[in-house]
């Protein structure tokens, strides 16, 4: 550091390569120094170095250090016990003479009576990546050296609040307890700007994340009241250099500062409280300042800013971290940028988790085409489908839009704005791109009785269909046995081409879209001529070739296999060991058991949670994770329950049909009736069960590659060139190839990479979005739920009571039989639970997605599509489902 002082920098000295002197609001006030059109009040940082020469001497405080690395988020009262303890120690530390002499020295620069704004700035904190803002405390108002002394030692203490303390730990790993030290604490000495009016400014709306919309907020007086939340503010919103909207509110309370240090509330007088804070003008000369900050660091910034004697002042500057990334178009010959609209891919596979590169560059050279990725998701550009009337109505009325309610709703927002989508003639509509969806966008049969029955969409093509996947994976394994290093991976893309063909066989869409046409006759039909609601619910129970609901019974099995057996159970228990099957032949019944969990792995060790990312740990790797279902099932079921539930399901689905058949039969034209309706419950019972299969055809197949991959993992690593197989996971499948052929690689890659999954894991991605960053949210619109209860989409009829169990992780699951399972989303792995329970909730899905066809197998009641419902609703609380309505109510 070329600085002559170790303690002390001025904001003219500082640039973003001292964050670790500095801390992040340090950092970000010496980059705002550097534009030469913004002004900020001048002022000086103590560096991170004084603040360490302080503690690390200290035994005291390393003590409580150390005792506090081991407290959990959840232990409020240690946590805020040792962090007391911890805030008293430093402020009694005096600071040392050649650190206070240097501060001193610094102060000789401004005025005796020189008014100052004390602030903490943490390393961990206003980062581009994450934001710790309002963690550490704020002084305002304080004049002379020795109160500037006392306030720097409280932004010392206040990085052990309980609420720093907390969000530190909430915001670390939870393997790995939060090392408080890791965390270093400069203070910002600034002057002080009387302000007039003061407020807050986002570069991007932080309501809808559109990025063209700047968003201002302000009062008057100083800018602590409407920070810490004591005023409304007025707010002004401005896109393009044009102000859009503005609100004005009642301005009642103001924060001035006293002519002694310090500050005070004051009542504003009436005639100004309904005042707009800054004219027009000033709206406009603000919004322009934010943008060229934005420029400057380069993405979309929370300012803070004063205005005092007319001039704007900047007094602070912060990533937004909170906005979902923007996928990146890729169309760069358009410079002006077309619209785009994004729908999340993760909202239709049923597994809104941020994926890893590898698993990212898979699916992606698996649908090729308009996808592209933001935050560790995958998203599909629909806008030139949306512009296209044929493929607009296919997106809207039979793929998207009927899957998920919610996104054809959000879309529909997107088409009423008539500027945002150039509509295509109907004579032009049929050059639209048809691959912008995971399956290729067809225009489906029209539904009805008359070609529900047509050659593409038959048992026997079903049955082929299914054949050909099993032939195709078995000589995958076999080719892929011969390959290693850089063929490997060329073969794998080479092989995924070849996979397509057959992923994306029409015969193969046309057996689904039959099938929902069949579903959607029958709903239709029998709540007009029978005023029967989704009637095809019960009519899919126990469909044959659903490969996923056959699943969940077989684990039924397994548990019949071992329960004779007690000493295996009560091993089961308590077993930890990842390599428990190894053992168990040791035990009465071992054997037994061994060799039924290896026949369940044999068909279904391929799946796991979040099983369309290849880095997924599968069960057939992990089967440990399968214990606590295989005990549950032995604890809530008697013997045979699997065949029994698959009778009774089947006996339900007859049921109905004859209920149907002989009330139709009634009717003014009856006989004519129940024959349409015949065929198409025919169509129903043939064809519905195959919707699962398509997935786990693409799950079994990318094991085989997993499996190679990780055996070429093993040998780099062996090679020094990676530190464990698992890293391959954040290379994508081109830079895989480039690793393997010259045994070299960035280690800093991985550990960047790995950084950002971390950060991704904690966004939570929107459905559709646009390319200007806009959140476009869907609604439901339903009137007549009961007062309180929660909309959802109904996707399996019935009304069932029970025990809510909110259940994030599978393997946290502690199932008994009769609740009712409320999770953020389901996919086949989920399937082993639904056997136990007795209705599902989920916040993500649509009426063909796992949960609602699994749901409607086992003759669940089912509501999906509950924005929010693991926060809305506690674990435990007694709640009713509505499956055949919609909604949700907590009793």
């Amino acid at each position: 550091m070329k600085n002559k002082s170790a303690y002390i920098l001025g904001f003219e000295e500082i640039d973003r390569t001292k964050l670790a002197w500095v801390g992040g609001k340090g950092a970000n006030l010496g980059e705002l120094c550097r534009i030469e059109s913004v002004k900020v009040p001048d002022g000086f940082c103590v560096t991170t170095r004084a603040y360490q020469e302080i503690i690390e001497n200290n035994e005291e405080v390393n003590s409580l250090l150390d005792a506090l690395i081991e407290v959990k988020a959840d232990e409020r009262a240690r946590i805020s016990e040792i962090s007391a303890r911890i805030r008293r120690a430093i402020q009694h530390i005096e600071i040392p003479k050649n650190i206070a002499d240097e501060i001193a020295g610094y102060l000789t620069k401004f005025g005796e009576n020189e008014a100052f704004a004390v602030r903490s700035s943490a390393t961990a904190e206003d980062l581009p990546t994450a934001s710790f803002a309002g963690q550490q405390d704020t002084y305002l108002n304080i004049i002379g050296q020795e109160a500037i002394l006392t306030h720097i030692s409280k932004c010392w203490a206040s990085l052990f609040t309980d609420r720093a303390v907390t969000y530190r730990i909430q915001a670390g790993t939870p393997a790995v307890h939060f090392d408080h030290r890791k965390v270093q604490l400069s203070v910002v000495v600034q002057k002080m700007v009387f302000a007039d009016v003061a407020g807050i400014m986002f570069t991007a709306d932080p309501v809808t994340a559109n990025r063209k919309i700047i968003s201002i907020d302000a009062s008057f007086g100083l800018g602590e009241a409407l920070v810490a939340g004591l005023v409304n503010a007025d707010n002004y919103q401005v896109r393009e250099g044009r102000i859009m909207d503005k609100k004005i509110s009642g301005k009642k309370l103001r924060i001035n500062a006293l002519a002694d240090g310090g500050t005070q509330e004051q009542e504003i007088e009436a005639e100004w409280q309904d005042t707009q804070a800054i004219t027009d003008e000033q709206i406009l000369e603000l919004s322009g300042i934010g943008r060229t900050i934005e420029a400057h660091f380069g993405s979309p910034q929370d300012i803070e800013w004063c205005l005092a004697d007319g001039t704007f002042y900047v007094v602070q500057s912060r990533p937004i971290t909170t906005l979902f990334p923007i996928p990146q178009a890729n169309d760069p010959e358009n410079a002006a940028g077309s619209p785009h609209v994004y729908v999340s891919v993760g909202h239709q596979q049923m597994m809104t988790d941020a994926m890893k590169p590898l698993g990212l560059s898979f699916f992606l050279s698996l649908n090729p085409g308009k996808m592209r990725t933001a935050g560790g998701r995958l998203f599909v550009d629909v806008a030139e489908n949306l512009a296209s009337p044929v493929t607009r109505d296919i997106i809207l009325n039979t793929t998207l839009g009927k899957s998920d309610p919610l996104i054809k709703d959000a879309l529909l927002t997107i088409l009423e704005r008539k500027d945002f989508i150039t509509m295509l003639p109907e004579e032009n509509s049929d050059n639209s791109d048809h691959t912008a969806t995971p399956a290729n966008l067809r225009k489906p049969a029209q539904k009805g009785p008359a070609n529900a029955l047509e050659e593409t969409a038959s048992v026997e093509v079903v049955n082929d269909l299914i054949k050909r996947s099993e032939m195709l994976v078995e000589e995958l394994k076999q080719r892929i046995q011969t390959k290693s290093g850089a063929d490997l991976i060329n073969f794998i893309l080479e092989d995924i081409q070849e996979w397509r063909k057959y992923l994306f066989d029409p015969r193969s869409y046309n057996v689904l879209i039959t099938a929902i046409n069949a579903s959607s006759w029958v709903n239709e039909k029998m709540n007009e001529w029978l005023g029967e609601k989704n009637a095809a619910d019960t009519l899919s129970q126990s469909a044959p070739n659903n490969v996923t609901s056959e699943m969940g019974l077989a684990l039924l099995d397994v548990a019949d296999a071992i329960r004779p057996y007690p000493e295996v159970i009560a091993y089961l228990q308590k077993v930890k060991d990842e390599h428990f099957l190894d053992t168990l032949p040791q035990l009465d019944g071992g054997k037994e058991t061994r060799d039924a969990i290896l026949a369940f792995l044999q068909k279904y060790g391929m799946r796991c949670a979040g099983e369309i990312d290849i880095t997924r740990t599968r069960w057939a790797e992990k089967p440990a994770i399968l214990i606590p279902v295989i005990l549950g099932n032995i604890k809530n079921f008697a013997p045979n329950a699997s065949t029994q539930k698959f009778e009774q399901g089947k006996q339900e689905a007859f049921k109905k049909e004859q209920e149907l058949l002989d009330r139709l039969r009634q009717l003014p034209d009856g006989a004519q009736k129940a024959r349409e309706t015949k065929q198409m419950i025919d169509v129903i019972r043939n064809l519905v069960g195959y919707r699962e299969y398509p997935k786990y055809g693409m799950v079994n197949r990318s094991f085989v590659y997993r499996v190679a991959l990780l055996k070429e993992a093993e040998r780099l690593v062996e090679a020094n060139v990676l530190r464990e197989k698992k890293d391959i996971y954040y290379l994508n499948l081109a830079e895989l190839a480039e690793v393997i052929y010259t045994n070299e690689l960035d280690q800093q890659i991985i550990s960047q990479r790995k950084e950002d999954h971390a950060r991704y894991e904690k966004l939570t991605p929107p459905r559709v979005m646009t390319s200007d960053g806009e959140i476009i949210t869907g609604r439901y619109k339903r009137e007549n739920i009961p007062v309180g209860a929660i909309a959802g989409l109904a996707v399996s009829s019935g009304v069932i009571e029970g025990r809510a169990r909110v259940i994030l992780n599978m393997e946290d699951a502690d199932i008994e039989a009769g609740d009712i399972l409320v999770t953020t989303f389901t996919d086949p792995s989920w399937t082993p639970l639904f056997v136990s329970i007795t209705g599902l909730i989920t916040e993500v899905g649509g009426i063909m997605t796992h949960g609602a066809v699994i749901a409607r197998e086992y003759g669940l009641p089912a509501v999906v599509g509950v924005e929010q419902a693991t926060k809305l609703i506690q674990d435990g609380q007694r709640i009713r489902v509505n499956g055949t309505e919609g909604w949700v109510e907590i009793i």
